[in-house]
């Protein structure tokens, strides 16, 4: 079983649309460990609507292909094809960051992901969800990434948001430091 890292995003009914995507992960894989969810402004994008980002991890003896093939049609229940523009505005955005420790083209993936260390709203969850992880190409932990990490113009804040009855992210809380059980 590998450990598995995706990205979420959501700017249209970001609450209801994050809500169901986590749903349908534990659903499907079980056990997530998730980091706090942040509010961001848009990156590229002429909608000037905020988005919601978090980072989920979860094992799975998935393949790259599967798990891509399942977060696309995931995204396709919400409303996002294949054919919708680069920088528009989307219900559900779900990118695999990383699978285990696998680098390269696998299934025709990318791995892993190259946002990681280009996208405050990816690496500030990662970092603080799994701070002591390494990054499989560079061999950082994702804490020493976020810590070296230039924040420029992209803004982004947690926010309060509850998942099945309990707090994932609390705006004025600490983040919580998480460790994977193997």
């Amino acid at each position: 079983m590998n450990l598995v890292t995706v990205s979420l995003g959501s700017n249209i009914n970001p609450t209801q649309h994050i809500l169901c995507c986590l749903d349908a992960l534990a659903d499907t894989f079980g056990h997530l460990q998730i980091s706090r969810v942040f509010e961001s402004e848009p990156v590229g994008f002429a909608d000037s609507r905020n988005f919601y980002n978090l980072v989920v991890a979860f094992h799975s003896d998935w393949t790259p292909g599967e798990l891509q093939a399942w977060a696309k049609q995931l995204e396709a229940e919400h409303g996002r094809l294949p054919s919708t523009a680069k920088f528009s505005p989307r219900a559900l955005d779900i990118d695999l960051l990383t699978v285990g420790n696998t680098c390269g083209i696998i299934d025709e993936v990318l791995l892993p992901r190259g946002e990681i260390t280009d996208n405050a709203f990816v690496l500030q969850p990662l970092a603080e969800l799994l701070p002591t992880e390494r990054h499989p190409l560079c061999g950082k932990a994702y804490a020493t990434l976020w810590e070296a990490f230039e924040v420029g113009s992209q803004r982004l804040w947690p926010i309060d948001f509850r998942w099945r009855g309990r707090w994932v992210s609390q705006a004025d809380a600490q983040p919580q430091l998480a460790t994977v059980r193997r």
